[in-house]
C-alpha cells in the first residue's frame, strides 16, 4: 500500500492492474482507444491500430487473452475526410451492430492543422461493414474548431433515442466533451457547449478533459474519461450526473488510474477507459491504453464488487498486484 497521491503512480479507489498487462500491443505496435462488446461467447474488442491506420477486432473468452486481430474497416483516401480511421463505438440493436468512428485527414500537431469528423456504418456480423457514406458529424460549434471525434453513443430504448458523447476541439487531442442527439443515428442535433470540461484547479485535467465513455448504471449516468494535465500527461477520471448531461459530479479521488513505474508499459499517460461489470464474478473490468513513448498498449485494470465509491468512500490508497 502507498499513501494516496492523485498526480502520481497506480491505482486507485479500489482499483489494480492485471499482472499480465499489456494485453494487446507488443508486436503489434500501437494499438489505442478500446470499444469492448460482451456476449454468451466472451468478449470482442475493436481498437485503433495505428500503423494500419485502421480499426481491427478481435476476441476473447475471459477479456485477458486475446487471438489475433483482424482489420475490419480501412481508411477511404478518396472520400477526402478519412486518411485514417480509429476511435470508434460500437452498438448493437436489434440483431444489427451500429458503429460511430472517427474520419481524420492528416495534420500537423505544431500547426493543429487537420481536421476529423465522424462517420457511420452498419454490419450484421461486426466484421464486414457498410459505410454510410459522407461523415454524419462534423464540426460546426467554435469551441469545436475543426475536429469532432471520440464518440461514445448509447440507445435509450424508453424514449426511442440514441444519445452522443463525443469529444471536440484540437485535431491531435480534444478540448472538452459534447452531447448530441438522434432518431436514427444519423441525423444529430447537438448542444451549442460543450456539456464537460477541465477545471484548472484540478491538475490532473487542467488542460483538458476528452474521450469518455458513459454508462447508464443504477439511477446514475457513469463518465469515464480522460484528464489532461498537458498534452503529454493523461489519466483516467471519473464522474457521474443523473441525467447524463448537467451537474457532473467528480469523483473525490481522482483521477484513479494513474502511469505505472518507471520503463513499464504506460509509464508516460493513461487514455481512453472502457468498462464493463461482470455480473458472475461481480468485478469491474476496465481496458486503458497506457503509453511509453510513441507507443500505446492496452492493458485490464480491475475492481472487485460494483460500489465504485461514490458514496461509500474507498480508502484513498494505492492497490498494485
Amino acid at each position: 500500500m502507498y499513501k494516496y497521491d492523485p498526480c502520481t503512480l497506480g491505482c486507485y479507489s479500489g482499483w489494480r492492474r492485471y499482472k499480465g498487462n499489456p494485453v494487446i500491443g507488443n508486436e503489434l505496435g500501437e494499438c489505442f482507444d478500446v470499444f469492448v462488446l460482451s456476449d454468451e461467447k466472451g468478449y470482442r474488442m475493436y481498437f485503433s491500430w495505428r500503423s494500419k491506420k485502421s480499426i481491427a477486432v478481435c476476441f476473447s473468452e475471459d477479456g485477458f487473452e486475446w487471438s489475433k486481430p483482424r482489420i475490419v474497416l480501412t481508411p477511404d483516401e478518396s472520400t477526402g475526410w478519412e486518411d485514417d480511421v480509429n476511435r470508434m463505438c460500437i452498438l448493437k440493436k436489434d440483431g444489427i451492430y451500429h458503429m460511430w468512428y472517427s474520419g481524420q485527414t492528416a495534420g500537423s500537431l505544431r500547426d493543429n492543422t487537420g481536421t476529423s469528423s465522424i462517420g457511420y456504418a452498419t454490419s450484421a456480423d461486426g466484421i464486414e461493414w457498410k459505410r454510410y457514406g459522407g461523415p454524419v458529424f462534423t464540426a460546426e460549434n467554435e469551441w469545436e474548431q475543426a475536429s469532432v471525434m471520440c464518440p461514445h453513443v448509447l440507445y435509450e430504448p424508453e424514449i426511442k433515442l440514441f444519445r452522443m458523447y463525443y469529444s471536440a476541439g484540437g485535431w491531435f487531442e480534444p478540448d472538452a466533451i459534447g452531447y448530441a442527439e438522434s432518431r436514427d443515428g444519423i441525423n444529430w442535433t447537438r448542444r451549442e457547449k460543450p456539456i464537460f470540461w477541465p477545471i484548472y484547479s484540478n491538475l490532473w485535467e487542467r488542460e483538458r478533459t476528452t474521450a469518455c465513455q458513459v454508462l447508464k448504471y443504477e439511477g446514475w449516468y457513469y463518465m469515464f474519461y480522460i484528464g489532461f494535465e498537458d498534452v503529454h500527461k493523461a489519466r483516467v477520471c471519473f464522474a457521474r450526473s443523473r441525467n447524463g448531461i448537467d451537474d457532473w459530479e467528480r469523483h473525490h479521488n481522482n483521477p484513479i488510474i494513474c502511469p505505472g513505474e518507471a520503463d513499464s508499459w504506460d509509464c508516460e499517460a493513461m487514455y481512453k477507459p472502457f468498462l464493463i461489470y461482470e455480473e458472475k464474478n461481480d468485478r469491474w473490468l476496465m481496458w486503458v491504453n497506457g503509453r511509453k513513448a510513441f507507443v500505446e498498449q492496452i492493458g485490464v485494470m480491475i475492481h472487485d464488487g460494483k460500489d465504485l465509491g461514490f458514496d461509500t468512500p474507498l480508502p484513498k490508497t494505492r492497490f498494485e498486484e
